[in-house]
């Protein structure tokens, strides 16, 4: 799934370092950088703050509004999080679990995990008796059918798209609109759904995790207006939405606990309060005075303030480091010149100083220079490096490669960032200006970010994103960053260097027709470097998800799952009092 561009600002790396090395400068005497022990994720796999009461108010201070909230089009780490944890279930979820337990299957709306039968071509889920909307209606399999199809529609892009990968009749359908459905997405009845895949696929559970499969009633529908107002099928409905500025959850008093395993639904009210500046949340949650005690940030700590909470054990009691287990990579536009010639790609690849990226986005404490297109849990937990760049870069074989490509004197071109990374645009500049590739910045507000990116006649040549697992395959990394047959002029999501290569798509299908799962992720890893030599995108970092806590919330741990943000269904506060605003 899409990653949210989480990255820092700007570089402390001596504060980040701090209890990291033995070493005065940090680095061994082969000149690379100790990274040693990471001060900043001694809470990585607890639960921080104990176990929670019920009620009060949760604020969560964010820099930011969500990217959507509409089911059908969200597909970002954190706002799939707060969406699937908060205001609607899906037919399977995550356990609500720290550390590596975080990757296992539970049920939500269905009984269990599904059955396969035609081979793994045919999925049936059955859902759960009594499960009710805000409204006390029922939810029915034909909700969560209606959801599925309206995914399709030209008018809400941006969301998952295993839907229209996998389902049968898939190929040129628009959604719901006009009274036309899919044959191969069966309701026999109110509590029974059935799809119909094209191909094998036994990992589809999976699959149904994402805000795709969950239900909306076609009554409540609204087309694009949906993403402000998702009709709740979970702990929480929607108070008040201001966008941009704040969102109000309240309690739903149709959900049931008994039909729910994982949300724990701990406080009364969760209250988003947007468009504040990093640095001011990171200030006010590190001082955790008043109604602050009671919140958590949205965003990632900036590296200025890590000295002040990295160097005092209470506050860095408080702060949350998970992996985002997500691949940042600046991705080049290979349908345009200069980007359709491998070899301005692969200069691109060599100039890159990711060294440098790691300095821009917090230093070694907190984020990893990537080596490999997929993260380093899909090759059994270190990423291989295959191309045996140094991190810093190799400039002169970055000219060279641009001077075989007829550009010896250079190129101009331009980079989009979200706002938050315009220290990471900086050190592109500065790292490709070196070979003399001329980059412009372009900064875009995160909530709009994807949806710049996304429109593929209009955005720039490079653009920094990345990309997050959806599960443990390689199946939900390689192809939907590289296929090319589901590029989409608008709402493009996924593949934004517009990769399209005969010889790749049709490995990729080779591999998910394969039934040893052994073999198959051999073969992803096999893939993963043949790519990475055609150069469609320059790998960057793994980056951890640095998130402070109030000092009266309890509960709270990144989610491996959803790129180490907080997991919304267990969180609430050690004394509900306290919160009073």
């Amino acid at each position: 799934m899409n990653k949210r561009t989480y990255t820092l600002a700007t570089a402390l790396v001596t504060a980040l370092a701090l209890g990291a090395t033995g070493c005065a400068d940090g680095k061994k005497s082969d000149g690379t950088r100790d990274r040693g022990k990471n001060p900043a994720t001694s809470n990585n796999g607890a639960v921080v703050g104990g176990t929670p009461q019920k009620g009060g108010t949760l604020t969560v201070l964010s820099n930011q509004d969500f990217t959507h909230l509409d089911p059908a089009r969200n597909w970002v780490m954190g706002d799939m999080d707060f969406g699937t944890r908060l205001l609607y279930r899906t037919l399977l979820t995550y356990k609500a679990e720290p550390g590596a337990k975080g990757g296992e299957l539970t049920t939500d709306l269905a009984e269990d995990l599904g059955v396969s039968s035609n081979g793994a071509k045919t999925w049936t889920f059955k859902l759960k008796p009594g499960l009710k909307y805000e409204d006390g209606t029922p939810i029915t399999a034909q909700d969560v059918k209606y959801n599925v199809e309206r995914s399709f529609s030209p008018d809400l892009p941006g969301g998952p798209d295993y839907a229209a990968r996998y389902l049968v009749g898939a190929e040129g359908y628009k959604g719901p609109a006009q009274g036309k459905h899919l044959d191969s997405v069966r309701t026999p009845d109110d509590r029974t759904i059935v799809f119909e895949l094209r191909k094998p696929f036994a990992e589809f559970p999976y699959a149904t995790v994402l805000p795709t499969f969950s239900p909306v009633p076609k009554s409540q529908d609204k087309g694009p207006q949906y993403d402000n107002r998702p009709f709740s099928s979970g702990p929480y409905k929607i108070e008040t939405y201001a966008r941009d500025k704040q969102i109000v959850l309240v309690r739903n008093t149709h959900w049931s606990a008994s039909t729910d395993t994982v949300r724990k639904a701990y406080p009364d009210r969760i209250v988003v309060t947007m468009g504040l500046k990093a640095n001011q949340i990171d200030d006010r949650l590190i001082a955790s005075a008043g109604p602050d005690a009671s919140s958590v940030a949205w965003a990632s700590l900036r590296p200025e303030s890590t000295p002040k909470v990295l160097t005092k054990p209470d506050v860095r009691a408080r702060l949350l480091a998970e992996s985002t287990s997500c691949t940042e990579m600046v991705q080049m536009h290979t349908g345009r010149a200069p980007f359709d010639d491998v070899k301005v790609r692969q200069a691109v690849q060599y100039a890159l100083d990711r060294e440098a990226l790691v300095t821009a986005t917090g230093g070694p404490a907190l984020n990893d220079p990537a080596t490999a297109l997929m993260p380093g849990a899909l090759f059994g937990g270190k990423q291989p490096d295959t191309l045996k760049i140094p991190l810093t870069g190799d400039v002169e074989k970055a000219k060279q490669l641009l001077k075989e490509a007829g550009k010896a004197g250079g190129i101009s071109t331009s980079v989009t960032v979200s706002t938050g990374d315009k220290a990471v645009g900086e050190a592109i500049q500065q790292s490709l200006g070196r070979a003399g590739i001329k980059v412009t910045i372009e900064t875009v507000d995160p909530s709009a970010f994807y949806d710049t990116i996304g429109d593929t006649k209009n955005r720039t040549d490079l653009a920094y994103t990345g990309w997050c697992p959806d599960f443990p395959s390689g199946s939900t990394f390689l192809p939907f960053v590289f296929d090319g047959r589901y590029i989409k002029e608008k709402g493009n999501s996924g593949n934004h260097s517009l990769f399209r290569d005969d010889a790749t798509m049709k490995r990729m299908d080779e591999i998910a027709a394969m039934t040893d799962a052994q073999q198959a992720n051999k073969a992803w890893q096999e893939l993963d470097a043949q790519i990475l030599a055609k150069a469609p995108t320059a790998p960057a970092l793994i980056e951890r998800k640095p998130l402070l806590l109030g000092t009266n919330v309890a509960g709270a741990y990144g989610h491996t799952s959803f790129g180490g943000q907080i997991d919304y269904a267990t969180i609430g506060l050690k004394d509900p009092a306290k919160s009073t605003r």
